[in-house]
């Protein structure tokens, strides 16, 4: 089973077993934590999309390890200008392995209701308007207008 969860302002798709790095969450390595923000879950046609989550649905995941990452380098420059600023970043991150997804049978309740709930909708009557011919919507000059343009 599959799952695209939400964490750090990235999404990210995961199954179970795999090992991701996210931005920093609390917890030591060791610590188990739970992902609410499942944004979709499921796997060939039994797939369930959240607007914009899947209700009841979670994500279990242990935490591996607590890093930073790769250092990125900012520089900025104007020519001519002796204007130069160098600037460092590591970003803390997460690293999470994923044990357990859950759908929370909410695919399965949600095809129940619809089956038992099924009324016919009441048929709703268009109004129709009538086309408006060429002469309504645009006047023609009258002859007596078009010859004091003429002439003036």
């Amino acid at each position: 089973m599959r799952a695209v969860i939400a964490t750090g302002g990235k999404q990210y798709i995961v199954q179970e077993k795999d090992v991701i790095e996210v931005e920093r969450l609390e917890g030591k390595p060791g610590d188990n934590l739970t992902i609410d923000q499942v944004l979709m879950v499921g796997e060939g046609a039994n797939v369930e999309c959240g607007t914009p989550t899947v209700p009841n649905a979670t994500v279990e995941a242990k935490i591996v390890d607590q890093f930073r990452g790769e250092k990125i380098i900012a520089f900025k420059m104007k020519r001519r200008k002796s204007y130069r600023r160098k600037k460092g970043h590591r970003q803390e991150l997460t690293k999470l392995e994923i044990t357990k997804i859950s759908a929370g049978g909410a695919a399965k309740q949600k095809t129940a209701k619809k089956e038992d709930t099924e009324t016919p909708k009441p048929k709703t009557t268009k109004k129709t308007t009538a086309k408006k011919s060429e002469t309504e919507t645009k006047p023609k000059a009258t002859p007596a207008k078009t010859k004091e343009k003429a002439k003036g």
